[in-house]
């Protein structure tokens, strides 16, 4: 199925042979730019990306991305658009499309981009929100595939909070055919309704998915370890739910309980010494700023398949 005016919303929506055309593509759009070769397959092409939250990793991929596909990207932040001013979702998402080829939304409330994409007549792209992380997984299996060749069949093991990030690793990966454990402790595992639609996905796909509470028993003979911030944005800090993640911090310790050829993965920013160590962050497992280069290719990637 041809992904040309899809949204790219959340993982479930897509089939194994989707997400595959996408990590094939963004391969080939890295090795072009490595190689000097020209692909400006987005030539005269624009994008608006609506930022409701903070972003380092999100706008800068997402603008240099278009410009090396030789189109444009217009950074629209929430407090300089009517957006602030209570103009509606719905009349946003059809004044950019009849200005835009896209539109790209980093924002908070995971029914804001559903909205934005009901009533948008161009492709909406998921930039973040407080329920997945698409774009992020796709640059993660990308890393992930460079490292170990393969996808299918390996353990990844995701530590720490569950979050928005988690519930995609659960989609993205068991799509692909990864084994997931998510290991978080009680009162911080997944949201149920989303943990039953990976399950779903798991046993479509023959893979294996499993929620821990034990960080030692979530990283047993893991390929891949992954942990993210203990607090996300906008989420206020506490004493409780800090005292509860600190066993499930990434340090050497737990590193050693994984296989010997483990690769440690964190998606940005990193608060060193919470949820990761900075000696683990740094060393020799730590592939944290491949998967960080990559959020570049795997969204040049889904803006070239999708626009």
């Amino acid at each position: 199925m041809s992904l040309k005016g899809r949204d790219f919303i959340d993982l479930y929506n897509f089939e194994r042979q989707d997400l595959r055309t996408i990590l094939n593509t963004a391969h080939d759009l890295k090795n072009k730019l490595k190689g000097g070769k020209p692909h400006e397959l987005l030539k005269g092409k624009s994008l608006a990306m609506i930022f409701m939250k903070a972003s380092t990793r999100t706008r800068v991929s997402f603008e240099v991305g278009m410009t090396q596909l030789g189109g444009h990207a217009l950074y629209l932040e929430q407090g300089g658009m009517q957006l602030a001013r209570g103009e509606t979702i719905a009349d946003t998402a059809r004044v950019l499309s009849r200005y835009c080829d896209a539109i790209m939304a980093r924002v908070f409330a995971h029914s804001d981009i559903i909205e934005l994409a009901k009533y948008a007549s161009v492709p909406v792209i998921n930039g973040l929100t407080d329920s997945s992380h698409p774009c992020q997984i796709m640059a993660d299996l990308m890393t992930i595939e460079e490292h170990k060749g393969k996808l299918e069949g390996l353990k990844i093991a995701y530590v720490g909070d569950s979050n928005n990030v988690s519930n995609s690793i659960m989609e993205g990966c068991t799509i692909l055919g990864m084994n997931v454990t998510i290991g978080s402790p009680k009162g911080y595992t997944p949201n149920k309704e989303i943990t039953k639609r990976a399950m779903d996905l798991s046993q479509n796909h023959r893979t294996i998915l499993q929620i821990v509470n034990n960080p030692i028993d979530a990283v047993k003979n893991a390929d891949v370890i992954y942990t993210d911030t203990f607090f996300s944005m906008g989420q206020e800090r506490t004493k409780e739910k800090e005292t509860a993640l600190m066993p499930f911090q990434v340090n050497s310790r737990l590193v050693e309980g994984a296989k010997k050829d483990v690769i440690v993965m964190h998606c940005l920013p990193a608060h060193r010494d919470e949820e990761i160590t900075g000696e683990i962050l740094d060393g020799a497992h730590s592939v944290v700023f491949d998967q960080a280069e990559n959020r570049l290719h795997a969204q040049k990637a889904i803006l070239a398949l999708t626009i």
